[in-house]
């Protein structure tokens, strides 16, 4: 169990939160939820021990797995010692064991230590320690052929599994996840979901993803009103509970109001009258019937909607035995897109998806190659025809977003590029819609955070008003309501959508096409599925039948 009594945190002068005090107990599971700023990662930071509370104290276990932030912090170690590292106790004892062995000649000294190491080493499963980080590894889709390699060798997104198979390793009796997701395919996923709800200990995880937390969650810790308010349920049950409390309390203020107002006013008429004991009556009522004062809600939505300048023909896009190949390390190349032909029709709206590394993001790239309009790098194939239909207009979303936008200027400015006939006015207001308040449209576009990258470049798209929408992976830094604002935007748009995402919700929801990436390098291939997601897994499932 982790225990909190009167944390207060600050940041700057911003209060977050103030004398929260909550208990995180076992075989429960926490969502940690809240716009960003709200404080999600400073009390995550504050469970986990990184930072201290500026007020009040924290209870917690010994073992506490923690999901670590810094990617590039184990590049000299082994991928399996990296996992090994998440059981500390043990980790230290292998690591004087070794350092033991290594000298020349052991003393009776070193000789009963090495027996102490050795009882560390059992009681921690050590003697099984590779096996077992080779089961989680396996379950995150680390390959084993990448068990000894350095973390140094791997790519952004596996070291994130890396990490979060170390906060899994060694059973700890508390976990605490922050965005355990992102970067993760949906079959990781999957499994992770499983995992933890198969674990016995406290889960406490900040994610961005509605499915996951509906599916893993029993509870939610929500941080708004400057406070942490914990509700039974997944995400959604607790938005359920929070509107109606927050519509009861609106309600009986309301009410409270009426009768107040109804009260004053007869104080008014009759305070200087024979009826004195009446007047003093009505205002011990008034003061007893004073309104429970409401805090504010920190939360922010902000407002997507695309719209087209003027439709694209019915005939979207036709491509034919499209191959695309990308040089190796070693000096041979790995053919990443196979022969892949297919025709997009007008209001399609395309989902992508598949195992990370399977060629997604390699295939839109192939696709933009031909596109109007598009100016990005790294788009092209090697052989076969694509062809954009009549009117095409692209709105683009690159995975690495932020490159797209250069430095040296502002956020209003960059944005004023792509409409010079735009007013101040108009800029400002779609830089409202997406939560660049004030002057926060004057911000250097070097000093965006990703998440306001993210949302400068929905902006973008929005000013632009284009007919189709190529979104690769645009939920990575955005916050539940972002995504939620983006699901129900996507699915309002009666143009054609391309949709590179890993969050279950966003597939089920907004895509009415599947392009499945599966199978291995052997027989690789893309399944074109023209229906809903639903669809594809009701078929999925006669065939597994």
């Amino acid at each position: 169990m982790i225990s909190v009594s009167n944390v207060t945190m600050r940041y700057g002068s911003k209060l977050l939160f103030e004398d929260v005090s909550v208990s995180f107990t076992d075989d429960r599971r926490y969502g940690l939820t809240g716009p960003n700023g709200a404080g999600k990662s400073t009390f995550m930071k504050v469970l986990t021990g990184e930072i201290d509370a500026q007020k009040g104290s924290v209870v917690r276990p010994r073992k506490l797995g923690v999901l670590k932030q810094d990617q590039y912090a184990f590049d000299a170690y082994r991928v399996i010692d990296t996992v090994i590292m998440g059981n500390t106790a043990l980790w230290a004892a292998l690591e004087e064991r070794e350092r033991l062995y290594e000298k020349a000649e052991l003393t009776d000294e070193d000789g009963s230590r090495l027996g102490e190491l050795e009882g560390v080493v059992g009681d921690e499963d050590g003697y099984e320690a590779e096996a077992n980080a080779a089961v989680l590894l396996q379950g995150l889709d680390i390959a084993d052929e990448l068990h000894e390699r350095r973390m140094s060798e791997l790519q952004g997104g596996q070291k994130v599994r890396v990490l979060l198979a170390q906060a899994l390793f060694g059973n700890p009796q508390a976990l605490l996840l922050d965005e355990p997701t992102n970067y993760l395919d949906l079959e990781s996923i999957h499994w992770l979901q499983d995992f933890l709800n198969r674990y016995s200990g406290t889960v406490i995880t900040i994610s961005h993803d509605r499915h996951f937390l509906n599916n893993v969650c029993t509870h939610i810790a929500d941080i708004d009103y400057e406070t942490i308010i914990t509700y039974n349920g997944g995400y959604d049950d607790m938005v359920l509970q929070k509107t109606s409390i927050r519509t009861r309390i609106e309600s009986q203020n309301e009410q409270r109001e009426k009768k107040i107002a109804q009260l004053n006013d007869f104080i008014a008429r009759f305070s200087a009258g024979t009826r004195s004991s009446q007047v003093n009556s009505r205002k011990k009522e008034v003061e007893r019937l004073a309104t429970s004062e409401l805090a504010r809600s920190n939360i922010a939505r902000p407002f997507i909607r695309f719209d087209m300048l003027r439709p694209s023909g019915k005939n979207v896009l036709d491509f034919e035995l499209v191959n695309k190949a990308y040089p190796q390390p070693d000096g041979k190349t790995e053919q990443v897109i196979k022969n892949f032909s297919a025709s997009v029709m007008r209001g399609d709206k395309v989902i992508l998806m598949g195992r990370n590394g399977q060629g997604k993001t390699t295939l839109l790239k192939a696709l933009l190659a031909n596109g109007p309009g598009i100016e990005e790098t790294d788009v092209s194939i090697d052989s076969g025809t694509v062809k954009w239909g009549h009117e095409a207009q692209i709105g683009y979303f690159a995975q690495d977003h932020k490159n797209s936008i250069p430095h040296g200027t502002t956020a209003a400015e960059w944005l004023h590029g792509f409409d010079p006939q735009a007013t101040k006015e108009d800029i400002r207001g779609i830089l409202g819609q997406m939560l660049f308040r004030g002057e926060e449209g004057n911000k250097k576009t070097e000093a965006l955070s990703g998440g306001e990258a993210a949302r400068l470049l929905f902006c973008k798209i929005m000013l632009q008003k284009p007919n189709i929408l190529v979104l690769d992976e645009p939920t990575n830094h955005l916050d539940l309501e972002s995504i939620n604002a983006l699901n129900q935007a996507i699915q309002k748009y009666e143009g054609t959508v391309f949709l590179v995402t890993h969050d279950q919700d966003l597939i089920e929801e907004a895509g009415t096409r599947i392009w499945h990436f599966e199978g291995g390098p052997a027989d690789f291939h893309i399944t074109d599925h023209k229906g809903p997601y639903e669809e594809y897994q009701q078929q999925l499932a006669l065939v597994a039948k």
